[in-house]
Parts: C-alpha cells; structure tokens; sequence
C-alpha cells in the first residue's frame, strides 16, 4: 500500500476517533443538563404539592431557581452549552445513526431530528435566559399560543387533535418503555455494579412513567383544546402538572409525579455517566 493512502487512511481513523469523542462528550454533558432541568422541575412542583404556588414548575421556573443562587449565571450559561451538546447529539444520531443494531434505522433518525428541534429550542431559551434575563414565556402560554394560531389554519382543529394523539400516545411509549426497562439496551449495564442497576432502575422505571404520565397529561389537554375549540383549554407543563392536584387524590397524586420527575432527573445523571454513545 502507498504511503500516501496509509497516511490519509490515518488521518480518516483519526479524524473518526476525534468525531466520536467529541459526540461522546456532548451526550454525557446534554444528558446531565437535562437530569438539572427535571430535578428542579420536580422538586418546585413538589413545592406546589405542599402549598406553595407561587412558582412554575417548567423549564421558565427552574431557571429561575438557578438566576438566584450564587454564581447563577455562570451555572445557567453551563445548563445552556449542556443543551447543545444534547442537541448536537441528537443530530448526530439523525445524521450518522445512533449507537446499537437499529441506530440507522429512518424511523430511529427521524425521531432523533426531533428531539435535536426540541433540545435546541431548549438551548436557545436558556442561552436567552442566560444573555439578557429574557424569561420569554411559559410553558403554559406557550402551549396557549401555538393552539390558537394552529386552530386558525385550515383543518387547524384537525391539526390540534392529531398532534395531541400524537403526544398522548408518545406519552405512553415513554411509560411502557420505561416498565419494560428497554433503557436497559442504552446502558453499559454489565459494567454496572449491584447497587448500580438497582438505581437505575428505580430511577429509570419510576422516573420514566411519572415522564410519561405528564407528557399524555399535556396530549390529552391539546385533544381537549381542539374538540371545544378552544385555545386556553391548552396546558403546558406547569398547568399539567397542578391538574394533578384537582383530581380526588389531591395533593397527595402531584407529590408523586413530582417525585418521578426528581427521579427521572436522577436518571439522566446514571445514563450521563452510563450510557452507550
């Protein structure tokens, strides 16, 4: 073989090692940020749970969190580059394939040009956040918004109700999922020690429905928005979850979804450190 085709032969290994490192890194990082998100999420909703209403328990409410505490800024510019990389990640994934024997299915690299859309919105309010102190708006009269624009467009009632299946019906993959424990296929398991496994899977299992609980809670509220027509019937994610205590469980019933969503952030640090990119 020539020198030449040896040396760029090497270049492309090197280049190919480099690529995976630096998807590696965003992954780990994107996933950790995320696991910060859900944990202030559920932890300011179990604060609802137990009478204090005052905050939002989104995305909008825990950067909030973060802005007070001591070198916020500094943590919320790290949750926001965490976001692209998770992003970035995901590109990834739809680009080239994710990791196992089905990354390079369509369907696998459709669903991962999603969450890329959905984690760089993330990043850009966070980033937003971060810059000017731009809070933008909640996830509540986000969701409002959207519904009522759609809901002007031709068949915008139709476009409603199919959107809101959709994420009702994503809500519950997320749950089966989550019981089925198929995160298991993502995670280097065998590396795993005993108490390992077992937090991911309380955290996996527990944190993994009370996610998709709240996810079909947000789909079916979108159905309902669409049948009455009706924009504000709508409800974003802090809406969603205080609709939990309205049910005859009470507070009792957002306390342990609130609890789930802590887990699930927990998650998200053992599939940070854990998870195979």
């Amino acid at each position: 073989m020539k020198p030449s085709v040896v040396a760029r032969a090497g270049r492309s290994t090197t280049e190919r090692k480099v690529t995976a490192s630096v998807t590696e890194g965003a992954a780990r990082v994107g996933l950790a940020a995320r696991g910060v998100i859900y944990l202030l999420v559920g932890a300011i909703a179990l604060q609802i749970a137990f009478g204090d209403t005052s905050r939002q328990a989104d995305r909008q409410g825990a950067l909030e969190q973060i802005s007070g505490k001591p070198l916020g800024a500094v943590l919320l510019w790290a949750l926001g580059i965490g976001l692209v990389g998770m992003a970035l990640w995901r590109l990834s994934e739809a680009v080239l394939g994710a990791a196992g024997p089905d990354g390079h299915k369509a369907r696998n690299r459709l669903l991962a040009a999603g969450r890329c859309a959905f984690y760089a919105f993330a990043a850009y309010s966070v980033l937003r956040f971060a810059a000017n102190g731009d809070r933008g708006s909640s996830s509540d009269e986000q969701s409002r918004d959207v519904t009522a624009k759609v809901l002007q467009w031709p068949a915008g009632q139709w476009i409603v109700a199919v959107g809101g299946c959709a994420v009702v019906v994503a809500g519950v993959w997320m749950g089966v999922q989550a019981l089925r424990r198929s995160y298991h296929d993502e995670l280097k398991i065998a590396e795993m020690s005993g108490a390992g496994r077992r937090l991911a899977d309380v955290t996996g299992v527990g944190g993994g429905v009370a996610r998709g609980l709240v996810f079909a809670v947000v789909g079916a509220f979108a159905v309902r928005a669409a049948v009455d027509y009706d924009p504000d019937r709508a409800k974003g994610l802090d809406d969603a979850l205080r609709s939990f205590a309205d049910t005859p469980l009470g507070p009792w019933l957002l306390a342990c979804v609130a609890l789930g969503l802590v887990l699930f952030g927990l998650f998200s640090f053992v599939a940070a450190r854990r998870r195979r990119v």
